[in-house]
Order: C-alpha cells, then structure tokens, then sequence
C-alpha cells in the first residue's frame, strides 16, 4: 500500500475531507476509493499501465508457446493469483459504511491511520440502503451518467478490441505487432496522466477517442489513442458514480464494452461491401461516443460523492 492515509476529524469537516484517508490497494475499485484527490489519476494510470506490460509479455509468450492449448494454460495460469492475493486486499472503507459495516470499516481505517502516524479519526455511518442495477437509472442524473457512460465505454471498447482483433491487416508480423502496440500504450498513458490533470477528466475521453509505413504509423497512433481513452474511460467512470451504487455503475459499464468488443469483430464483414467500410465504423463510433463524454460532469479534483444525494444535487 502506498502512504496515502490521512485523517482526523477536523480533516473530515473540511471540503474534500473524507477523501483525505485512502489507501492504494491492487483492485481498481477498491484502490479508487482508498486513495486521496491527489492521488487518484496516479494510482489509476500506474494500474493501467500493468495492462500494457501484460499486452507485451502476450506477444512474447504467444511466440514462444505455439500450440493453442499450452498456450491456453500460459496465459490463464497467472489469474490464479488473483484468487490467492484477494484475502489480502481491504475491503472498501466506504462501501463497508454505507452498507452498515461499520466495525470493518473502523478495522481497515484504523489500520490505514497507524501506518501514516495517525490515531484520531471519527466515523459518522448512516443507515445502509440495499440498491440494484435499476437504481442506475432511477433518478434524472444517475439515468443521465449512466447513459451516457455506456456509451462511451460502448464505444471505447469497440474500438479498441477492433484495432487489436486487425493485427495481420497492418502488413507487419502478428507477434511483433502485438508487442509494438503493447508498448505504444505506456507513452499513451503518460500522457493520459499529464492531460487529466491538466484538462481535466471530461474533455480527455472525448478527445481521446497510402504506403505500408503511414499505415503502420496511423495503426500504432490508433492503438495508443484508444487505449488512452480505456485508461482514462476507467478512472473517469470510477469518479462519476457515488460509493453505494460504484460497484454497479462500472459493473454496467463494463457490460456494455463487452457488447461492444462482441460487435468489433463482425465489422471485419463489411469489407466485402466496401474495403474501406470497417476503419471507417470504428472511427465513426469513436467519435460519436466519444463526442458523448462532454454530456458528463468534469470530476477532476472532485471529492469522491458518498450517496446518490451527491450526486443530483451538485447538478
């Protein structure tokens, strides 16, 4: 965990206040709800970045490891770990206290305040409420965010999965250009990081979305645009919704990119009506969704909101 914790009870009067104690875990959602204002795009880009570093070592393994089903094994043995390093990962303080846990909560905070030299801190629960996938869409805002968001991150995944799913179109060999685009990612994000603190959040996702060279070129500046716009799709989506429906707003989320990767295959057919026909989709479903992020409110240095209050009456 990194040493981002800080509070006290003076500290969660002030604006901001309850995102001044976080701590930064290896889950996306849990990490998002530890870790401080200043901390936030840091931590969501540093995650990302492992992504890439995965994308790599797939080319370099799917080139050392040629049958399919060994390979198989190679590639879904690691995930493994995910099962085991699961019982160390803290549970959200904040989904614990909205949901009644206050005891948890208190353990996890109290953990998180000795490692930062704190003792004092003050925990005001409020009565848990049950929510559902249904509650995403039953108050004007939350329908509107969630709207929205799914259609960006419709169109993000679309054309991500895409670009990655064409890797034999781009005259070069399938391993090498599996590897160039994994690398392409890790400037990508660097500038992710430097742009979402600059710009802010909003205006990131929506601009994110002839000779073999220029083509290889064009490929290697799409690849790394759209998965800017995963990166920075994640962390944005995580700031969006409140802490008691968090969980189920990327849940949505990342269903409706899965509808969207499920489709990026099949534009491959269009070719047959027109060569062009597939780039020019992907590139028009890019900018239409991506256009839709300026619909969304701006949250950078935004404190995480708590409750779905937070949420409508800020807009």
């Amino acid at each position: 965990m990194f040493k981002m914790c800080r509070m006290s009870a003076k500290q969660q009067n002030s604006p901001g206040g309850k995102d001044q104690g976080r701590c930064l875990t290896l889950h996306f959602l849990p990490r998002m709800e530890w870790v401080d204002i200043e901390h936030r795009t840091f931590s969501g880009v540093l995650t990302s970045i492992f992504w890439s570093i995965g994308n790599m070592l797939l080319a370099l393994t799917a080139y050392l490891v040629r049958e399919w089903h060994w390979l198989l094994v190679a590639v879904t043995g690691p995930c493994l770990l995910s099962i085991i390093y699961l019982w160390w990962v803290p549970e959200s303080a904040r989904w614990l206290i909205a949901n009644g846990k206050v005891k948890q909560a208190h353990k996890h905070l109290l953990r998180c305040a000795r490692m930062n030299g704190m003792k004092d801190f003050a925990l005001s629960p409020e009565p848990g409420e049950s929510y559902s996938y249904i509650s995403l869409f039953r108050t004007p805002v939350l329908r509107k965010i969630s709207l929205c968001s799914g259609a960006v991150w419709f169109g993000v995944a679309f054309s991500y999965y895409g670009m990655s799913m064409k890797l034999t179109g781009f005259g070069l060999n399938m391993y090498l250009s599996q590897f160039v685009f994994g690398i392409i990612e890790i400037p990508a994000k660097v500038i992710v990081y430097v742009l979402v603190n600059r710009i802010g959040r909003r205006q990131s996702q929506a601009g994110d979305s002839g000779t073999r060279l220029l083509m290889w070129a064009l490929a290697i500046t799409g690849k790394g645009l759209s998965e800017a716009a995963f990166t920075t799709v994640f962390l944005y989506t995580s700031e969006l919704y409140p802490t008691v429906l968090r969980q189920n707003g990327m849940g949505y989320t990342s269903f409706v990119a899965r509808l969207g990767g499920a489709l990026a295959p099949l534009v491959f057919l269009l070719d047959e009506v027109w060569r062009s026909l597939p780039e020019v989709t992907y590139c028009g479903v890019a900018v239409c969704c991506g256009s839709v992020a300026f619909l969304l409110p701006e949250t950078l240095n935004v404190r995480l909101p708590e409750g779905i209050e937070d949420i409508e009456k800020t807009q």
